[in-house]
């Protein structure tokens, strides 16, 4: 068999990469279409709404997993962190009985506060003390979970009823017919696209996952700019949080269980690579918002439990990292 000539193959190489990148789409496209097949209820407005508010938590949180994991690093701790922030969130928020209204602003600020700060102090232990991030956050996903466990004495902390009433629309509410989180989602993920590939932070997050010797002979501040990815995690974060407290009006322990395990599911379907140093947000929106359509498919068809969600996106994890081996 012949060579194939050098032009050609980079051609076959681009076309190849194209449609790769595509590919999450193509799946999301597929699943609809077997969705609708299995169940016509899976194609009405509702179900399409209730399927982008339910991705809005995962989706804002896996926008920031993106710039983490393409920068190179992980982050094990975002349901445990969501919870702490929760509650203390709740707790802040019920302090001001003589004034809801500013509990609640001041809360919400506190929490994208509380947020950036928790990511920064990520960044900082894995920066300047030599931490792999793989410790440094399964270290923090417990501290958080047992410190909400202890703020709510092993139980539930709960939104008190007026702050609530003023609070719920954030989750409730809906503008133009789109419920608020969805819009939410939409201007996070907006903004992702535009720091990734508009600036320079987003230029040198994937120059530090692609080689971070080589990022700190270019005189990169890697330090900086890992400290930075992991405040923006936090943010989004905090800005997740606050689109879901108002759902239940309480904090539990089990608040933002296995949240990691989807915002990196979404992050790796969406064709981020694990390994760093090439992302994608409009893949990342495409891959949170897959996994909640397989969540909905088996809700509305009982194909398997519901209670294997989660093993299922264990198995997307799985292979889509062996088939990203090559990358």
């Amino acid at each position: 068999m012949p060579p194939v000539p050098a032009d050609r193959f980079l051609a076959l190489r681009r076309t190849w990469s194209h449609l790769s990148g595509l590919g999450p789409l193509i799946g999301l496209i597929l699943l609809c279409i077997v969705g609708t097949l299995l169940n016509p209820d899976f194609a009405t407005l509702d179900n399409m709404m209730n399927v982008l508010t339910r991705t809005a938590f995962i989706g804002i949180i896996a926008v920031g997993m993106t710039f983490v994991i393409m920068s190179g690093g992980i982050d094990l701790s975002v349901g445990s962190m969501a919870a702490l922030i929760a509650g203390c969130v709740i707790l802040f928020m019920n302090h001001f009985s003589a004034s809801p209204l500013a509990g609640v602003v001041f809360g919400a600020l506190f929490a994208l506060v509380l947020g950036a700060l928790f990511g920064a102090m990520h960044g900082v232990l894995i920066t300047k003390g030599l931490i792999e991030p793989f410790v440094v956050t399964l270290g923090t996903l417990g501290i958080f979970r047992a410190c909400l466990t202890w703020l709510a004495d092993g139980g539930a902390l709960t939104l008190a009823d007026t702050q609530a009433d003023i609070y719920s629309p954030v989750y409730y509410g809906s503008l133009l017919g789109v419920p608020i989180p969805v819009w939410v989602f939409a201007i996070v993920a907006l903004a992702g696209g535009v720091l990734l590939n508009r600036t320079a932070f987003g230029r040198y997050a994937q120059a530090i996952g692609s080689n971070e010797q080589v990022a700190r002979y270019a005189a990169i501040r890697v330090d900086h700019i890992k400290i930075l990815t992991y405040a923006l995690l936090g943010l989004c974060v905090g800005i997740a949080t606050l689109l879901y407290v108002p759902r239940l009006g309480s904090a539990t322990p089990s608040t933002g269980l296995l949240w990691e395990l989807e915002a990196i599911a979404a992050v790796v379907v969406g064709g981020t690579t694990l390994k760093g140093g090439e992302g994608r947000i409009v893949g990342t929106v495409i891959g949170a918002i897959l996994l909640s359509v397989i969540s909905n498919i088996l809700n509305l068809t009982s194909i398997i439990s519901v209670y294997l969600n989660a093993a299922v996106q264990g198995v997307v994890i799985i292979i889509v990292a062996f088939l990203q081996r090559g990358r």
